[in-house]
Parts: C-alpha cells; structure tokens; sequence
C-alpha cells in the first residue's frame, strides 16, 4: 500500500537523522588529543550523556575519572568502569538528581590548575541535574518546574527560571570547579543552539538576569510565589556573566544536522526538500495546521516532496491525567487541517525516543487517519481537547516506539506530499 510504503521512507529518514547526531558519529572528533599534566573529569547531564561518556572513555588515551547524569532508562555501559553512571527523573527532578548536582560540585572542587575538566551536555539535563538554591526546597522547586511545563512556556523561558533558582547551573559548575581547564561538549536540543540554554548550562556563563527570571515568573504565575520572588530579588543568585569564566565549548551535535542527513538521503531517493529549518517553535497543534497548509502549497506545483522542519513546539496541559506530547499533538492538529486530504503522509518524533511521558517516539498520519478513527468511534477532537493523543493514536496502531535513541536534538518533523 502507498501509505505503508511511504511511512517506511519517513521512518528511514527519521532513523538516518538520530544517526547523524548520536554521539558515536558527532563526538570522536572534538575531543582533545592533548593530555593535561593533571587528570581529567569526566562530568555530563542529559538525555545522551551516557553514550556521550562511552564514546569519551572509548576515544580518549588519558586516565579519566568522574560521573554523569542522564534520565531513567538511557544509560548505556561505560568501558573502563573510571566513569560512573547515575540516573534521574525527567522532565521533573527528583532527589537523585540533587545528589548527584552535590557529589559533582565536590568532584569539580577538588580539581587542581594542573587538571582538565570535559563536561558533556545534551538536552534533559536541567532536570537530571538540579540543586535548589538556598532557601528553596527540592519539593518547591518541583512544583514550580512542574507549574512552568503545564503553562505552555517555551523552553528559553523556563531555562532562564532554573537557572535563578539553582546552585549548579547558569556557570556555576564552572565557578565552583578547581582548574581552569574546562571543555564543554554539546549536543543541543535548544532552537538557535544557544550553548548557555542546553542542560541549562552548569559550565557556560548565562546572558539572562534574576529580572529575566521574574519577568517569567510575572507572565506564567508561580506556585510558593513568596518563596520565588524572594530568591529572585536576592542578587546572590545572579549567574556569572559572558566574559567571566574560563571555558571552551562545541556543539557536537544539533537539529540542523538531523535535518541535512535526512534531506541528503531523501534527495538521493528522488524527493525534493523544502525546508523550514530547525527554529520551529509555538503551540504544537497551531503549528501542525500551519504546515497543513504549505503542504497543500508544495502539492499544488506537482511533483514529489518532503516538507521538513526541526525545533521544538510546545503543549498547553488542560488535563494532567491526558497523555501525549508536541508531536503527537502536532500531528492531531495537521490530521485535522488535512482532513483526509490525498497524497499527504506525515511523521513527528522526538529524537530522543520519547514524546512527553509517554513510551513513543512519535506517530505518523496518513489520508486514512480520520476514516479509520471514525470507524473505531474515536473522535480526534476530543482526544485532542483532553491532551489524550497518546491513546488515539495507539488505538490506531499509528505510534513509532524506538526506545531511548541516546541522543537528543528534539523534534523531527517530516511531511511526504505527492501529487
């Protein structure tokens, strides 16, 4: 069948774009071939930090110590066994990750000027590792993340948040560390690529101020808002600033790569690319029926094509109990702005592996998505209102389950249109 052979096509394009920026390919060669006249620490946070840390280990000739941090089930083995794994909750904290933010403070203080520190940093990493600042309790600073992810705030906003309210991030890793031998290594998941933003940057000095932070606040509201306002008009939680620490940092990885090796095998099949880039931002569902109508656009000059698109696109939760996240609501706002339309195939994954809190990667659509809803008696509407895309879209048998991919450079959108 068409749709069958066309959703293989977009899965292959999909699976090519996680390869391109996994850390076997994207890492080996940014490391430093030079060893330092001291050691080196090993430190890492996120969703890819783990096989950001194999690679390490499995490339580098110099003795390393030190432990990274990545969510519940994207761990991998490490040679050597000189480098710890830990785990952590995600997208929300949990006390491993206030353990583990302490013990590697610790391992960053006890650094000499004579030794090197990697720190290896990818999306999720704000969430694996936090520390409260002063005065602000782990269950507090939960229920205010928790708060932010529900209030549909991008990305940039509830970073900037984290970043006031911690005693690891926004630089501070960096100020606490005893050498001033410090290489970042980045995979971004963040649309613009801003080095500070990824894992809300424990080693990067931060461009956004406690004014940022309350301006946020003032915009989405705060639950313990006594507590917030106190700790962001206290200027000892001010991050360092651009042009004040000694660091070096390079984006190994990024959602422009995943789209490029996509479009690279897809020309070389045949297809013509449009692409919007990797900056796509706004509510899912809104940016879902937007892309239904460039699609129909590109159908119109005849041919084949695949309108692409990387970023991250976010989800306003009406219902808690819901389940599904940006892609899967993506893809119910362009099924439904399609209606059935002929010839358009779609599918939107994160390329982490995981789409909100759910098992999936993503889903696809095909013109048949509505017909067969209906003759299941789902009404996308509803599902769509109730943030329950997850469960439409498995009673459609129409999820993409991958697993942890151990890499994150977020969405991955792409729209098969033949005339």
């Amino acid at each position: 069948m068409p749709d069958d052979t066309t959703k293989f096509l977009l899965l292959a394009l999909f699976n090519q774009a996680v390869l391109a920026t996994s850390a076997k390919v994207a890492l080996p060669a940014h490391l430093p071939a030079k060893t330092p006249r001291g050691r080196t620490l090993v430190l890492g946070a996120g969703k890819a930090a783990a096989a950001m840390a194999a690679v390490t280990a499995e490339t580098m000739s110099a003795p390393l110590h030190g432990i990274v941090v990545t969510r519940y089930g994207h761990d991998c083995e490490i040679p050597g066994g000189k480098i710890a794994i830990a785990c952590a909750a995600h997208p929300v904290p949990d006390e491993q990750s206030t353990i583990i933010a302490r013990k590697m403070l610790s391992l960053a203080q006890g650094c000499t000027p004579e030794d090197r520190m990697l720190f290896l940093a990818s999306g999720g990493g704000s969430s694996v590792l936090s520390l409260p600042a002063p005065g602000l309790s782990l269950l507090q600073k939960q229920d205010i993340i928790r708060h932010l992810l529900h209030s549909g705030a991008d990305i940039a906003h509830i970073n900037c948040v984290r970043k006031h309210l911690s005693s690891i991030k926004g630089g501070r890793l960096a100020v606490a560390c005893g050498t001033r031998d410090i290489h970042t290594f980045i995979i971004s998941d963040v649309p613009g690529d801003a080095p500070s933003a990824i894992a809300s940057g424990p080693t990067i000095a931060d461009p956004t101020s406690l004014a940022d932070a309350r301006a946020v606040i003032t915009r989405y509201g705060t639950p313990h808002e006594e507590v917030v306002v106190a700790a962001l008009n206290n200027d000892a939680n001010e991050t360092p600033k651009p042009g004040t620490l000694f660091e070096h940092h390079t984006i190994i990885a990024k959602a422009e790569d995943a789209l490029t090796a996509a479009a690279k095998l897809a020309q070389a099949k045949g297809w013509q690319v449009h692409n919007l880039g990797d900056r796509v931002e706004g509510e899912a569902r809104k940016v879902g029926a937007r892309h239904a109508n460039i699609s129909r656009k590109l159908k119109a000059r005849g041919g084949r094509w695949l309108l692409m698109s990387g970023g991250e696109t976010t989800v306003t939760v009406r219902h808690k109990n819901g389940g599904g996240g940006p892609n899967l609501e993506y893809l119910a706002g362009l099924a439904l702005a399609l209606n059935g339309e002929a010839g358009i195939t779609a599918l939107s994954c994160d390329t982490d592996g995981i789409d909100g809190s759910e098992d999936n990667a993503g889903a696809y659509i095909t013109p048949s998505t509505l017909s067969r809803a209906t003759a299941l008696g789902l009404d996308i509407n509803e599902y769509l209102e109730n943030n329950r895309t997850y469960a439409f879209f498995k009673a459609l048998d129409d999820l993409i389950i991958t697993g942890p991919t151990l890499t994150n450079v977020n969405d991955f959108r792409i729209i098969a249109i033949e005339s």
